[in-house]
């Protein structure tokens, strides 16, 4: 991001309580400062908005210095996919719940965003994946995953047998509920609550977790992200795949889903001395202190 962003687009929740107030209030402070705000397009109908110029993601892309994200993970993850081929910073305000992505609080937000945007920020740089269905050789779906790529069962059957290639070698088989492929930035998500390894989000690396395997032996595997992997369906019914949990494809017997590393990452930025451990400390609650009573019996 540039010291001094000219043109700055917002996104919104759409929906959530108070967010029109809240986006409104934080338009106009920057466009009284002299910037160019404009408004996601859904955003600005969500809000009902006239007083800014309406763009879509594509376009946000095109013209914008800096996205400025008011919601959850959710919302995040949503635009982040859709700007990340345009390499549009993204700056997150936190009107969720947990806030794993959009990390600054809602309170006393623009003494922070304007010292942000005066030059005083940290910034990191994040990968995606990307990945496509593959049926009987030809090409029916794909996406980008932002957090991870969920192969799941259906609600009412019974376990899927899985197939996976790493880099064209045989893994394994397996019988599960499911896999999640999950990025370092997924592992603070499904993954995690799957049994998954936290991965700072710096790390080269892919999270393969196995959702309540048959054998007890198929644990959690990382491999590098430079791997390809390949999923193959063996059998199950009402099998389905999901990218970040927006989008879904269904699967059938010998589909495969292939997965790589995206070559669009995205940059977040962050108030000055900002800290993923901080982050994980906050949110995981590791900064609890146990009772002084100790432990119960």
């Amino acid at each position: 991001m540039s010291a001094t962003p000219k043109t700055i687009a917002f996104v919104g929740k759409s929906q959530a309580p108070g967010i029109a107030q809240s986006l409104s209030r934080i338009a106009h402070f920057f466009d009284d400062a002299g910037h160019t705000v404009v408004l996601e397009t859904e955003t600005a109908r969500e809000i009902g908005s006239t007083d800014f110029a309406a763009m879509t993601p594509a376009q946000i892309g095109q013209h914008a210095d800096v996205a400025i994200v008011v919601g959850g993970d959710g919302t995040m993850l949503g635009i982040a996919r859709q700007l990340a081929p345009y390499g549009v910073p993204l700056i997150g305000i936190n009107q969720g719940r947990l806030g794993f992505m959009t990390d600054i609080p809602l309170d006393g937000m623009l003494p922070v965003l304007t010292d942000m945007l005066a030059g005083n920020f940290e910034s990191e740089s994040r990968t995606l994946l990307e990945g496509a269905v593959l049926r009987d050789g030809e090409r029916i779906f794909s996406a980008l995953a932002f957090n991870d790529v969920v192969v799941s069962r259906g609600a009412g059957a019974g376990m899927v047998e899985l197939r996976v290639d790493v880099d064209g070698r045989f893994m394994y088989n397996q019988r599960s509920d499911g896999l999640i492929v999950s990025t370092p930035t997924g592992s603070t998500a499904y993954s995690l609550s799957a049994g998954g390894p936290l991965l700072h989000p710096n790390l080269s690396g892919i999270v393969l977790v196995p959702i309540a395997p048959h054998a007890l032996s198929n644990r959690p595997i990382v491999v590098p992200d430079s791997s390809e992997i390949m999923i193959e369906v063996v059998s199950g019914r009402d099998t389905s795949v999901n990218f970040d949990m927006q989008s879904f494809a269904s699967l059938l017997p010998r589909d495969r889903i292939h997965l790589k590393r995206s070559a669009h990452r995205i940059t977040f930025i962050h108030p000055q001395g900002w800290s993923y451990y901080d982050t994980l400390r906050e949110k995981l609650h590791w900064n609890e202190i146990p009772s002084a009573k100790g432990p119960q019996t």
